[in-house]
């Protein structure tokens, strides 16, 4: 049991230590949903964050509270008002937001300080610290519609949250905000966390939801030949958001999906939707690779490029484990030094995925592709074909006719790529004579076309 937990741990770990050394002394916003709260969600999202918070990242977690609003009202025999998809603050509505607010505030900062008992953070302290961050206007009259105590972010404490942050404290915002008169507007959950990460330009603004992520055919049931796409580009989010009805509930497709846009737009590089009903979802989609939600960035976070020599370290990591196995002929950290501008590479948040080296025999007219290798954790995803397309456009561009490898193992997937094998005479004379017939590698060719 120890051999297996040892073997399952270990690579583990290492593909996770890249994005806690990236993530150290960034600033995520977190918007957690009142339902999350509401289902029971709030332990192990304490847990959760506490670790992440123990991993150098500054949190300010903005929580929201609409079952909970709708519940007090309900104890008062009043019906909740929406207009807009926005809550109609009366009287009512604005005590018993006030009174949620307070409730949960109360239970989040007890849920930080318990110590965590019988969890990986037993025995830590989370310091919680709220106070004014936001200054609030009123929403006013819209389409005839008074709003009355509702509000909207007129202007948020940068300086008084960064220095709380600074502290080593988590900062919590209930949706409330007041003007400089004194009173108290009801606000957003959603845009409360939205116009803090825009001000604290955020490296991450991440939305705990009821939705699973986001689909570009939202119509379309979900099932495995339909899964929620993990990375929107913005100017594809912006695309979908035009297709998409206005909209009015946390269930629309378009209602996370709104400010994650807007925050991408004003300089937040990453915006994420994930579910808590799964456990530990804010782990998953900030630790894994892909994750698990819908992540809408404002570039292509994956980059397809030539190596530098600040990618020898990473190149090494990643064939190691083939060579080890036999799959690659075993290079060293000198020979990569020396060919690293032969290499294309894969990276995604300076972790690199994917690589393959170019050798070309310019008096052949041909390259050797050596190297091509693709991460045991996005295998499948198409990241092997990304890199021969580049490699070919490399050897095109150098005005050569074909490329060729030698392989033991990957024949197949080659000649489906159009390879095809040629006996080994057929190498480059200087290829020929470093040619390893012991290892009976194959060798396959593919011409390219102009």
């Amino acid at each position: 049991m120890t051999s297996v937990f040892n073997f399952t741990f270990v690579p583990w770990f290492r593909s996770v230590a890249p994005y806690i050394h990236k993530f150290r002394n960034q600033t995520f916003v977190v918007g957690i949903a009142g339902e999350a709260i509401a289902a029971g969600k709030l332990q192990s999202l304490a847990q959760d964050l506490a670790m992440i918070q123990s991993m150098g990242v500054k949190i300010v977690l903005v929580h929201g509270f609409r079952p909970q609003v709708a519940e007090q009202l309900k104890a008062k025999g009043h019906e909740p008002k929406y207009s807009h998809g926005i809550r109609i603050t009366d009287e009512v509505a604005l005590d018993s937001a006030q009174e949620a607010a307070g409730q949960l505030r109360y239970e989040i900062e007890a849920a930080f300080s318990q110590g965590l008992p019988n969890t990986p953070m037993a025995d830590s302290t989370v310091r919680v610290m709220s106070g004014n961050f936001l200054t609030a206007r009123p929403v006013g009259i819209v389409d005839g519609v008074d709003f009355q105590h509702s509000g909207v972010v007129r202007k948020v404490d940068i300086a008084g949250i960064t220095k709380t942050l600074d502290m080593g404290a988590m900062v919590l915002l209930s949706p409330f905000g007041f003007s400089p008169t004194g009173d108290a507007f009801n606000l957003a959950m959603e845009e409360v966390a939205t116009s803090v990460a825009i001000a604290l330009q955020a490296d991450k603004l991440i939305f705990l939801t009821e939705v699973p992520g986001i689909r570009m055919r939202p119509q379309e049931a979900a099932s495995e030949d339909n899964p929620i796409d993990t990375e929107l580009p913005l100017a594809a989010a912006e695309k979908l958001l035009t297709a998409l009805p206005a909209a009015n509930q946390p269930s629309d497709v378009a209602f996370y999906l709104q400010h994650c846009v807007k925050a991408c737009k004003s300089g937040v590089e990453r915006s994420h939707i994930i579910p808590y009903s799964v456990d530990g979802a804010i782990l998953l989609e900030v630790y894994v690779h892909d994750g698990i939600g819908t992540m809408v960035v404002d570039e292509k976070l994956e980059e397809l490029r030539e190596a530098s020599s600040d990618d020898v370290g990473g190149i090494l990591q990643l064939i190691e484990p083939f060579e080890k196995d036999g799959t690659l002929v075993k290079r060293s950290r000198t020979e990569i030094e020396r060919d690293v501008g032969n290499y294309t590479i894969i990276e995604h948040d300076g972790v690199i995925f994917a690589c393959a080296a170019l050798y070309p025999y310019p008096e052949a007219k041909t390259a050797e592709m050596a190297a091509l290798t693709v991460s045991p954790d996005v295998q499948g995803q198409g990241d092997g074909e990304r890199v021969l397309k580049r490699v070919e456009q490399r050897a095109k561009a150098a005005g050569l006719d074909s490329i060729f490898v030698l392989t033991t193992r990957t024949m197949h997937w080659f000649i489906k790529r159009g390879f095809v094998q040629v006996d080994p005479e057929w190498l480059p004379e200087a290829r020929k004579r470093k040619y390893n017939w012991d290892r009976k590698s194959q060798v396959l060719v593919k011409k390219l076309t102009a």
